[in-house]
């Protein structure tokens, strides 16, 4: 018996066991409500496995990387019901970054290349501390924690911190 036909056997038993399980238990897992973002990563995807299989086009890296990434946060957020968007969202920006950094690898990785990757990265980074900021804010005061946070090193420095001659 061929490889491809017991994978594709396997594959078959797999999604026909899901399909089942999604009709008689109603859980709502193949819908289009929930599947849409396959549509976003399956080009993806796509685009990836097609410059790794022959290493021509390292332009498909690109549009593979923003789509790819996207659309496992896509999935990730249609399975949490959209519940960590407001946190997760500089993913969408770090995307461009992914594909731009792939592009980097594999076409010899010049160097200005790395200048909209390091500014993509940072926006993203920055934007996604200030959500984590706004979101631990709204459980701790930081206009508390922060003050005390600047007198106990204070004190620290001034009265535990080890004298240098």
């Amino acid at each position: 018996m061929k490889k491809s036909s017991i994978a594709w056997g396997v594959i078959f038993i797999l999604f026909g066991g899901l399909l089942l399980y999604d009709n008689m238990f109603n859980p709502d897992i193949i819908s289009m409500k929930t599947l849409w973002p396959l549509f976003v990563l399956g080009p993806g995807l796509i685009f990836e496995f097609s410059f790794f299989v022959n290493r021509k086009a390292p332009g498909l890296l690109v549009p593979g990387g923003i789509l790819t990434t996207n659309g496992f946060m896509f999935l990730f957020q249609t399975f949490t019901n959209w519940q960590f968007i407001g946190y997760t969202w500089p993913i969408f920006i770090f995307s461009v970054a992914i594909g731009l950094f792939q592009l980097y690898l594999f076409i010899g990785k010049p160097k200005g290349l790395l200048i909209p990757i390091f500014i993509l990265t940072t926006v993203a980074c920055v934007s996604f501390t200030i959500g984590l900021l706004n979101g631990i804010n709204s459980f701790i005061n930081l206009g508390l924690v922060i003050p005390m946070t600047l007198i106990i090193l204070g004190i620290y420095l001034l009265f535990f911190k080890p004298q240098e001659n």
